[in-house]
């Protein structure tokens, strides 16, 4: 298409002005026009780096975008420094190192732009003077950032279209502040939308992401967003993210069809959603992880899980607050677990579950008032010593077992019904304790309250009745009651009366309170910190280095990987000796490259191997502290230094263990801050090379490109450690050993059961290893449980064999999440 001519029509009568007239070239035109004046721009392709000073209107032929084409060879296409309107125009850009359209300054309004580039971004907006209108723009850009808002820009988007990004759809940094209006971003490489750093935000009003390769929306490092009437959908990762101090509001959103996280939040990141609807979803619905990361939702629902995880997921220290909320139509619906962690539900309803309601474990704690949770396998289960909480004025209908109450766990739980359960109503058990006051069980196949292995359990004014194998059932040493009633007589809560030395009548089968006063039974110990919190950090190795390799060649399998450990022991070992004899010692390397799957116990040896460093001498303490890239890296320049040094400062003395460390080194780094990690690092390594051992894990190929991303990188790694995936046998011997651990036996036909089951099991992504193996087994133990508990006086056989049937069904995986403690049964 030829280049056209460009009238100018002055918008001003000064006689100082130059006349309206046509001009070859658009720079021409816009050096002799002032504020006010219009040009109008012939059809043809201009090759002309445009910068607007002025706040003229800048036009094309009406109603014919695509007629008028500014396309340079390379640069920006369209500069824009002033309040200017710019219309009706057709924007090409070749240069990935600027954007194709940049606004810097004034508030322009851009009327039905396209802009069809490969350029660094379509359209970006800079500087906090730059708060642009868009209306009804488009952007195609396959190689960068549909529109990036950055350093403190703003302005309104109403009615535009990413069409394609091969990054970011959206991205808001450095302080920007836009607002969208009824747009679209689809089909982005990256997030759909990006907001990050402190003091950037944004709002969308009525605005779609779907199509996304990435994360729908991701919010992170301080910065805030609020989003109201949105849908994102049909993302490859999870739905919505938070990360890092994140704050976002949903309110009367829909997000659906994500085949990961709906909605995952990390770090102290805070979400508030009201009407808000979350739907078929792969993972967890939501996802809420660490100390001070918290939820807040009214009024949502949350439904038809795709996979087999819990539908709300609340661990690691971190809060959730739901009210007036559905869920329903998922594998379990409540997960709450770690201590720390906690849940407030208040007039919701949890229903067509397929597992578990509500699971509080692990020393978290749940509180539940008003809610109704119906056709359950459990209702809620408080499943270990400090896991505990409140439900109060709660129904439970139509489960196979209301609560269950194990492992020293104590709920308090007061004014709750089970309705129509097929097993027992409120079940205790293996020391669970608990108090139950003014609860109610009526119509149960089985028991109404079973209370059995020396659970040292309170009821108060509890009631039953119609329950068909009795409204009471305790062990002789069983738990302290006081006025609580049954509908129920008969010759079995006789003899029950008589051996607890009850009162019959009324409380037939009842122990009475002064009877049963005793002393409470022995706390459990709490259970060690996970690796990277300071408890771990603080501990020091009180074992050999004999007793910690044996502890290693007990692991089931890795042989090459033990061969690897005890030949660089030998070379350490044998170089102290040299020096205690007065000999010159080999320099060893004690930096390590660890790869392989997961689940093939690479952080298992690490942690062995600072042990055995420690009870050498040649580190202090041999603790271990565990990190990956969101540890290290940080949002704004320097701040990635500042973190890297932290972590190694933790780790002195001990090992710096970095998970997924090429991760750090990203393919499509750009000007990724993951590298500032990487030469920080080498750096500290060569200046205390004797303070901290380091190694490194992740994939084999990925980490073989990591070695070569600094040049200092590759020389300051002794070895790689390859773990290599576990076999079907190995896999087996796993398991073997999980039922040992936890009185399990394996029936006659169940190791050749297990080995053909592990040799079937898909091998993709997700596959575990040995956590797999973990997994199956603890899927077994509750398949178990299922059927045990049916039989009326199952014997030491029956409680302990485990047989083929009570395998998991290929091909899905057995979750963590739906995992049965032995101790329990």
């Amino acid at each position: 298409m030829a280049q056209g001519t460009v009238q100018v029509t002055h918008g001003g009568a000064s006689r100082w002005r130059r006349r309206s007239g046509e001009y070859p070239t658009l720079s021409a035109a816009l050096a002799v026009a002032g504020d006010g004046d219009v040009l109008s721009i012939g059809p043809g392709t201009y090759r002309e780096n445009l910068v607007l000073e002025h706040a003229v209107t800048l036009r094309g032929l009406e109603g014919g975008v695509g007629s008028v084409r500014i396309a340079p060879v390379d640069g920006v296409a369209l500069t824009v420094r002033a309040s200017a309107v710019i219309q009706d125009l057709y924007l090409e850009g070749q240069d990935r190192a600027a954007p194709a359209l940049l606004v810097e300054e004034g508030s322009p309004e851009l009327t039905d732009l396209r802009v069809n580039t490969r350029s660094a971004a379509g359209i970006e907006v800079r500087g906090s003077g730059a708060r642009p209108l868009v209306r009804r723009c488009t952007v195609e850009n396959p190689t960068g950032v549909g529109i990036a808002v950055l350093d403190g820009g703003g302005g309104v988007f109403e009615e535009c279209e990413v069409v394609a990004a091969g990054q970011t759809g959206v991205s808001v940094r450095g302080g920007a502040r836009p607002r969208l209006e009824r747009c679209r971003i689809h089909h982005a490489t990256g997030a759909g939308i990006g907001v990050t750093g402190e003091g950037s935000g944004l709002e969308a009003l009525g605005c779609e992401v779907y199509e996304i390769k990435g994360a729908g929306v991701q919010i992170a490092a301080r910065a805030t967003a609020r989003l109201t009437d949105c849908s994102v959908h049909r993302t490859s990762a999870d739905g919505v993210t938070l990360d890092t101090d994140a704050v976002l509001t949903l309110a009367d959103c829909d997000i659906h069809d994500i085949p990961e996280n709906a909605v995952d939040l990390r770090s102290r990141s805070v979400l508030t959603l009201s009407r808000t609807t979350v739907r078929r979803f792969g993972r967890n619905g939501l996802s809420v992880w660490d100390p001070g990361t918290r939820v807040v939702a009214e009024s949502c629902e949350i439904h038809d899980s795709t996979g087999d995880y819990p539908a709300v997921w609340v661990s690691d220290g971190a809060t959730a607050s739901l009210d007036s909320c559905r869920v329903h139509d998922v594998p379990d619906a409540l997960f709450v677990l770690d201590r720390g962690s906690r849940v407030d539900v208040v007039d919701s309803d949890l229903s067509q579950v397929r597992n578990t309601a509500v699971s509080v474990s692990d020393g978290a704690t749940a509180q539940l008032d008003d809610c109704r949770i119906r056709e359950a396998a459990t209702g809620a289960w408080f499943r270990d010593h400090g896991s505990g909480g409140t439900l109060a004025n709660c129904t439970v209908d139509s489960v196979q077992t209301g609560v269950i109450v194990t492992k020293g766990a104590d709920p308090v739980l007061e004014r709750c019904t089970v309705s129509s359960p097929t097993e027992a109503g409120f079940y205790v058990s293996a020391g669970g304790r608990g108090t139950f006051t003014a609860c109610r069980v009526t119509g149960s196949s089985g028991f109404g309250f079973h209370v059995i292995d020396g659970s040292r359990t309170t009821l108060a004014t509890c009631h039953t009745e119609r329950c068909a194998r009795g409204g009471y059932e305790f062990a002789e040493d069983g738990p302290v009651t006081e006025d609580c009633t049954s509908d129920e007589s008969g010759p079995r809560l006789a003899a029950q009366s008589a051996a607890a030395g009850g009162t019959g009548g009324a409380q037939a089968g009842i122990r009475t309170l002064a009877a049963d006063r005793s002393p409470a039974a022995p706390t459990a110990d709490v259970p060690p910190a996970r690796t990277g919190e300071p408890d771990a950090e603080r501990a020091t190795p009180a074992r050999g280095s004999g007793e910690v390799l044996g502890h290693l060649d007990a692991l089931v399998g890795l042989d090459s990987v033990k061969r690897e450990v005890r030949a660089l022991t030998d070379m350490i070992e044998v170089g102290r000796r040299r020096q205690q004899a007065g000999l010159k010692a080999a320099s060893v390397r004690r930096h390590l490259v660890f790869t392989g799957s997961p689940g093939t116990g690479k952080t298992t040896v690490a942690r062995l191997y600072g042990e055995i460093l420690a009870s050498l001498g040649v580190l202090e303490r041999g603790h271990l502290v565990e990190v990956s890239r969101v540890d290290l890296v940080g949002e704004h320049i320097g701040s990635t230094a500042i973190r890297t040094q932290e972590a190694f400062d933790r780790a002195r003395g001990g090992v710096l263990f970095i998970d997924e460390a090429y991760a750090l080194a990203p393919e499509d780094s750009g000007r990724d801050f993951g590298r500032e990690a990487i030469d920080t690092l080498v750096k500290l390594m060569e200046d205390h090379r004797d303070a901290v051992v380091v190694i490194v894990a992740g994939y084999t190929a990925e980490m073989d490109r990591f070695l070569t991303v600094n040049p200092g990188v590759a020389s300051r790694f002794s070895r790689t450690i390859t773990f290599g995936d576990y076999g079907p046998e190995e896999l087996l011997r796993i398991v073997e050993q999980q039922a040992e651990e936890h009185e399990y036996r394996l029936g006659e036909d169940t190791p050749k059961a297990l080995l053909a089951y592990f040799t079937d099991l898909p091998k993709g992504p997700a596959f575990g290893n040995g956590r797999t193996a973990r997994q199956t087994f603890e899927a077994m133990v509750e398949r178990h449980a299922g059927r045990v508990a049916q039989l009326a006086d199952p014997g030491t056989d029956e409680l302990t064999l485990l047989f083929p049937e009570d395998l998991p069904v290929l091909p899905g995986l057995p979750g963590p999440t739906a995992a049965l403690p032995a101790e329990a049964l």
